[in-house]
């Protein structure tokens, strides 16, 4: 159980933080700016949440789920494998996570308009928000991808198909909010030659 008596420990004045080994890495380094960015997802999808929240019972739950879960994301890769024995068993993404996600995205995809060309970010309050949950889901997702080509460091794959799916729901969700992509913003190019 998580818990939290005093908010500042001046322990990270010195431009540090320590991930949940306890081992100290500078407030820069790339894991601690991957799980920094998953939690700036979590934090986009609290807002499209204000507007999915009345409206769109079903794509809230959903999302509720994922927030949860990207708070597991945080913790596993705040905990990388070094190969050492611990004294608890980590938290880690799993597969089961993964596969809810496609789940998700399989039943709000029934109900889609098929696409006929790349969608703009917009349309109703909720999508905006959502597509932009998706953009910083997917930079997660690149800097986890470039923690993960690091030699010395350890990444999750599950983890990485987890932040994949994510963003892929997002994009999803958002034209389901889109009045199941009736309401898309589309792209037409060459349109302002």
């Amino acid at each position: 159980m998580v818990k939290l008596n005093k908010i500042y420990t001046r322990t990270g004045d010195d431009g540090t933080t320590g991930l949940g080994t306890g081992a100290r890495r500078l407030k820069s380094d790339l894991r601690v700016d991957a799980y920094g960015t998953v939690d700036e997802a979590n934090a986009c999808i609290g807002l499209a949440r204000i507007h999915t929240a009345g409206g769109h019972p079903l794509i809230d739950a959903m999302l509720s789920r994922i927030q949860n879960d990207l708070f597991d994301l945080g913790a596993d890769l705040a905990i990388p494998d070094d190969g050492k024995p611990m004294d608890y068993e980590p938290l880690r993404i799993v597969a089961a996570q993964t596969g809810r996600v496609e789940q998700d995205i399989d039943l709000l995809n029934k109900e889609l308009q098929p696409l006929k060309s790349f969608v703009l970010n917009g349309g109703t309050p909720a999508a905006a928000a959502l597509h932009l949950a998706r953009t910083v889901a997917r930079r997660a997702e690149r800097l986890m991808v470039a923690l993960a080509q690091d030699p010395t460091e350890h990444v999750n794959r599950e983890a990485l198909k987890y932040i994949n799916r994510v963003s892929d729901f997002l994009f999803v969700a958002a034209r389901a909010v889109n009045d199941n992509g009736k309401a898309d913003v589309l792209w037409v190019p060459g349109k302002n030659r």
